[in-house]
């Protein structure tokens, strides 16, 4: 967990966004990149949703590191 932080900081750092993460802006965030995964799932069948194309499942992929990004920096703040 350690090594994931750090690199998020990295990131983070990189872009400067640090004046952005306050927890009501972490928290929000998530919510949005939460919500942009699951419309990737909206109208398909529970048997659509387990057998995504690639180009899809690479779009629901970076999503999830979106989100990931938010609560990791949520979990610290």
């Amino acid at each position: 967990m350690e090594n994931l932080r750090g690199a998020i900081r990295r990131f983070v750092s990189e872009r400067d966004w640090e004046q952005f993460h306050s927890p009501k802006n972490l928290a929000m965030a998530l919510s949005v990149e939460v919500s942009e995964i699951a419309e990737h799932f909206q109208w398909l069948t529970q048997e659509q949703s387990r057998n995504l194309p690639p180009e899809k499942l690479k779009a629901v992929a970076q999503e999830i590191g979106d989100a990931m990004i938010y609560l990791v920096e949520l979990s610290w703040t």
